[in-house]
C-alpha cells in the first residue's frame, strides 16, 4: 500500500501467509498485532509483531461518556503507522498533537504494497448510542468516479503568485461539522458544476444552493450546471460565500463574481459586491487589480443558535420547507411501527449529529441506502428533533410539555446534538414542578452532560420531599446514588423523620405504594429481610444512617427498639439504640454526637398543630408573637403578615380585624371580577421568607347571617397562580352568627408549601349576596 493510503480491507495477499488479528480497541486498553509481507526481488519476507498493551489509569478516565479522545502513535521501519485525521473523508493526515475530541486512525504501511486485517474488535462506553465514538471508514468515497476531482476542494489563492494553494478549515475544538466542511466535498453531493473550457467538475449540494438562490436544476439532467464562460476561481468564491458566509477574490475578478451571483440570484452576495464596487469607484487612487478583497456581510441574519451549522446566507425558512415537501431529499426516514415520518437530507442530519454523520459515511448499509429505519425512538419527539435540525428552533406544543421534552432530551443525547440538549434542559427547568421532577430525574441521571438539570431536580425533590414521595411512588425507580444524594441534600425539607424512614423502606422494597414503618414491621413477622427487600437489602445499611433518629419522639424510638426491624436489621437496631442514648444524655452530649445525624435539618418545618377552634397554635397567632419572640400583638400592625381583601378597605373591611382575636359584628370582603368571574376573598401573605404546608384551617362567621356555602381554601407562591387545597360545594356547616368551623386538608395538597393563602367565595352566600362575611381566619400545618 502506498505511504499514507487508507487500508484496503478486502485486498488479498499473494504470499499465502497466515494472518493474525490486527487491532482491538477497548475502554481500558488497546492491543495491536500485525503481519506484513514485503516482496523485494522475489524474496519473500514475513514479520509478525507481537501484541502489546497500552493502558491508562483511573485518573485518565473520561469525565463524560462518549466524549474524549485517545492519542497514540505506533510505527515501524517497514510496517504499520497510525496517523490521525480531523474530518471524515479527509485525504490529509497528520500526527495528532492537539486536544480535540475526535480522531480518525488510518492503518497504512510505509513500504508494503499489501496489508490485510482479518479482525478489528471495538468496544464503546456509551450505553445510549453504542458505538458512536468508533467507526470503520471505507477506503474510497461513494462518488469514486469523481475521485480525480477531489483535489480542487477547499482552496484559496495567493495574491503574489496568482496561484492556488490548499487550505484546510480547522475546527479542532468541536466535533460537530459545519457547512464549510462540505464546500466542494463529494460527501452527499447531488449536483455538479462543469466550469471553464477545461470542464473542471465541482461538487455541490442542491439543498444548500436552492436555499441560497435560484439555481436551475430543472434544466438538463437535473444535477449538472455547465458554466463554459466562467472561471473556477469565480465559481469557488460564489460557493465559498454560500457555504461559509464570506470569501476572498482578486479585485479584477469582482465584476465576474457579481455577474455570476446575479445569474443565480444570490442576493446577499450581489449586494456585497455592489457595495464594494461603489467604494472602489469613490476611491480615485490607482487600483491594484491583483489585490485580494474580502467579501462578507456581517449584517446577515444568523441562525437562532450561535452554534448552529446552518448560517446565513442560507435561508433557514427554505431549508425547513425542504423537510415539509421532501424536495431534494436523499433518504426516506422510517420509525418502526409508524411508517414514513419524513423525507430527509443526509447533509442536514450529518451537520447536526456526529453519530448520524458516521452512520452515513462509514461504509455500512446506511451509507448507500435510501430508506433508513429507527426502531427505538418515540415518533413525536423524533419529528420534533428533525424539525429542530431544519428550522433551528424548537416547535413544541404546550400540551404535555415536560414528558415530550424529556423524550426529546434523550434523543438529543442519543444523537449527540448538544445545542438541543441545552435547549431541552432550559425548557425543562422553566416548567419543572413537584409533579414532574421525579420522572425528569429518572431520565437525566444517566446523561452526564445534564448535570446542572440533575442538580436542580435533586434540590426540587429534596425541598418538596413529602409531596414528591406522597403524590406518587415513582421515586422507587430512582437509582441508589440519586436517591442517596437527595437524602443527603442540604435543602432536604421534611415534616418528620418518621416520614423519611417510611420512604427509605418503601424504596428498598420497590413497592408501588408507600408503607409506614409499622406496616413493614408487621411484614417481617412472616417474611425475611431478603424476601422483603431483595437486591436492595444492602442499600439499607447505606441509607439508614442518613436518618436523624435522635429527633424522633422517645416513645417512638422505644417502639422501634422492640420491633422486628430491630431484630432483623442490625444497622437499624444500632441507630435506634444510639438515638435513645442521645435522648438520655441531654445536655451532657459527648463529642461523638457532633455528626449531622445529631443536628437539626437546616430546612426543617415547625409543626403548628390544630387542637381546637380558636386555639393559639396557628401560624397567624405565631406571627403575632414574631414567631415566638414576644407576647402576642396584631401581626398586621407588626407587619409580620399582610392581609388583603377583594374589595377596598373600609370600616367593615378591615385587614386588622380578620387576624385579631376579637369577635366582629360586621366584617366582610366584597366581590370583584377576576378572570371574567365574580369572586370574593380574604388573602393572607405570611411573609417572603416563610412557607406553610397547611393541613388544617379555621374560620369564624361574623355577626350576620350571610353564611358562605361554596368556597375554596387556596394556596400560592406568588399571589397570582392559585392551587385549591380544599373545595367546598354547597357546604351547610356554618349556620349560626359567630360560629367557628374547622376543616382538615388531606392528600398531596397538604404537603405543598405556600406563602400566600386565601379563602375565596366561589358561589353566592346565603341570601344570594357575594359578601364573604368572616371575622377570623387561622391556618395550621408545617411552618418554616
Amino acid at each position: 500500500m502506498d505511504e499514507g493510503g487508507p487500508l484496503e480491507l478486502d485486498e488479498d495477499c499473494s504470499s499465502g501467509a497466515s494472518w493474525k488479528p490486527f487491532s482491538s480497541i477497548h475502554l481500558s486498553s488497546y492491543f495491536i498485532s500485525c503481519h506484513t509481507n514485503e516482496i523485494c526481488g522475489g524474496d519473500k519476507r514475513s514479520l509478525t509483531v507481537a501484541p502489546f498493551e497500552c493502558a491508562w489509569g483511573e485518573e485518565l478516565r473520561f469525565g463524560e461518556p462518549g466524549r474524549g479522545c485517545i492519542a497514540f502513535e505506533a510505527s515501524a521501519q517497514n510496517d504499520v503507522t497510525l496517523v490521525f485525521r480531523h474530518q471524515l473523508g479527509s485525504q490529509h493526515y497528520h500526527y495528532k498533537t492537539d486536544t480535540s475530541r475526535h480522531y480518525t486512525v488510518i492503518l497504512g504501511s510505509h513500504r508494503n504494497k499489501r496489508l490485510k486485517i482479518e479482525y478489528v474488535g471495538l468496544s464503546s462506553w456509551d450505553k445510549h448510542v453504542g458505538y458512536r465514538n468508533i467507526s470503520l471508514l471505507p477506503s474510497a468515497p461513494p462518488n469514486s468516479i469523481f475521485w480525480t476531482q477531489i483535489e480542487y476542494a477547499n482552496v484559496h489563492w495567493v495574491a503574489d503568485a496568482g496561484d492556488y494553494a490548499r487550505k484546510r478549515l480547522s475546527r479542532d475544538d468541536c466535533d460537530q461539522r459545519v457547512l464549510a466542511d462540505f464546500l466542494e466535498n463529494w460527501d452527499f453531493s447531488d449536483a455538479v458544476f462543469v466550469v471553464g473550457t477545461e470542464r473542471k467538475v465541482v461538487p455541490a449540494h442542491k439543498l444548500v444552493l436552492c436555499a441560497s438562490g435560484d439555481f436551475p436544476f430543472e434544466i438538463g439532467d437535473g444535477a449538472t450546471i455547465v458554466l463554459p464562460s466562467a472561471s473556477y476561481p469565480v465559481l469557488h468564491s460564489l460557493l465559498e460565500y454560500i457555504y461559509t458566509g464570506s470569501t476572498q477574490i482578486a479585485e479584477w475578478l469582482l465584476s465576474c463574481l457579481l455577474e455570476l451571483s446575479s445569474q443565480f440570484k444570490v442576493e446577499p452576495l450581489v449586494k456585497c459586491c455592489k457595495e464594494i464596487i461603489d467604494c472602489l469607484e469613490v476611491d480615485k487612487k490607482p487600483s491594484d487589480s491583483g489585490k485580494i478583497l474580502k467579501v462578507s456581510k456581517s449584517g446577515l441574519q444568523d441562525h437562532k443558535f450561535d452554534s448552529s451549522p446552518l448560517k446565513a446566507p442560507l435561508n433557514v425558512q427554505k431549508v425547513g420547507e425542504f423537510l415539509a415537501n421532501g424536495e431534494h431529499s436523499d433518504i426516506n426516514i422510517y420509525v418502526n411501527g409508524h411508517g414514513l415520518v419524513a423525507k430527509g437530507h443526509k447533509l442536514i442530519l450529518s451537520l447536526w449529529s456526529a453519530p448520524l454523520a458516521k452512520m452515513f459515511t462509514n461504509g455500512m448499509r446506511e451509507s448507500s441506502a435510501t430508506d433508513i429505519f429507527f426502531g427505538d425512538v418515540p415518533p413525536e419527539p423524533f419529528f420534533l428533533l428533525l424539525q429542530f435540525m431544519y428550522y433551528g428552533e424548537l416547535k413544541l406544543d404546550s400540551r404535555d410539555t415536560t414528558s415530550v421534552l424529556v423524550q426529546l432530551l434523550l434523543l438529543a443525547d442519543q444523537f449527540a446534538i448538544t445545542v438541543l440538549q441545552f435547549e431541552c434542559c432550559k425548557r425543562i427547568m422553566e416548567c419543572l414542578s413537584e409533579d414532574t421532577v421525579c420522572s425528569v430525574l429518572q431520565a437525566v441521571s444517566s446523561i452526564p452532560s445534564c448535570k446542572p438539570l440533575e442538580e436542580v431536580c435533586k434540590r426540587n425533590f429534596a425541598t418538596h420531599f413529602d409531596y414528591c414521595t406522597t403524590a406518587c411512588t415513582d421515586f422507587v425507580l430512582l437509582d441508589e446514588a440519586t436517591f442517596k444524594d437527595i437524602l443527603e441534600h442540604g435543602d432536604m425539607t421534611v415534616t418528620s423523620e418518621e416520614r423519611v424512614l417510611d420512604v427509605i423502606l418503601t424504596w428498598c422494597m420497590g413497592a408501588c405504594e408507600t408503607f409506614h414503618w409499622t406496616s413493614v414491621d408487621e411484614l417481617l413477622r412472616t417474611s425475611t429481610p431478603e424476601q422483603l427487600f431483595g437486591e436492595r437489602l444492602s442499600a439499607i445499611n447505606t441509607l439508614l444512617p442518613l436518618l436523624r433518629f435522635p429527633f424522633m419522639q422517645l416513645s417512638t424510638l422505644k417502639r422501634m427498639e422492640r420491633s422486628n426491624l430491630a431484630n432483623h436489621i442490625q444497622a437499624f437496631r444500632k441507630l435506634v439504640e444510639e438515638a435513645i442514648e442521645f435522648s438520655h444524655a441531654g445536655q451532657l452530649m459527648p463529642t461523638s454526637y457532633e455528626c449531622e445525624r445529631f443536628q437539626h435539618r437546616r430546612s426543617s418545618y415547625k409543626e403548628l398543630q390544630y387542637i381546637s377552634d380558636g386555639d393559639n397554635n396557628g401560624v397567624i397567632y405565631y406571627a403575632g408573637t414574631s414567631f415566638g419572640k414576644h407576647q402576642w400583638m396584631n401581626p398586621v400592625l407588626t407587619k409580620n403578615i399582610t392581609v388583603v381583601a377583594s374589595s377596598p378597605n373600609s370600616r367593615h373591611t378591615d385587614p386588622k380585624a380578620l387576624v385579631s382575636k376579637n369577635y366582629q359584628g360586621t366584617c366582610f370582603a366584597g366581590p370583584c371580577i377576576e378572570n371574567g368571574k365574580k369572586l370574593s376573598w380574604w388573602m393572607v401573605d405570611i411573609g417572603q421568607d416563610h412557607q406553610l404546608m397547611c393541613n388544617y384551617y379555621t374560620v369564624r362567621q361574623d355577626g350576620s347571617t350571610t353564611f358562605m356555602r361554596s368556597w375554596a381554601l387556596q394556596g400560592s407562591m406568588d399571589g397570582r397562580n392559585w392551587t385549591s387545597l380544599r373545595v367546598h360545594d354547597d357546604d351547610p356547616t356554618i349556620c349560626h352568627p359567630g360560629q367557628f368551623a374547622s376543616w382538615p386538608i388531606v392528600g398531596p395538597a397538604a404537603l405543598l408549601p405556600f406563602g400566600f393563602f386565601r379563602v375565596a367565595l366561589t358561589g353566592p352566600a346565603a341570601g344570594c349576596t357575594w359578601n364573604l362575611s368572616i371575622c377570623f381566619l387561622e391556618l395550621y400545618g408545617y411552618f418554616r
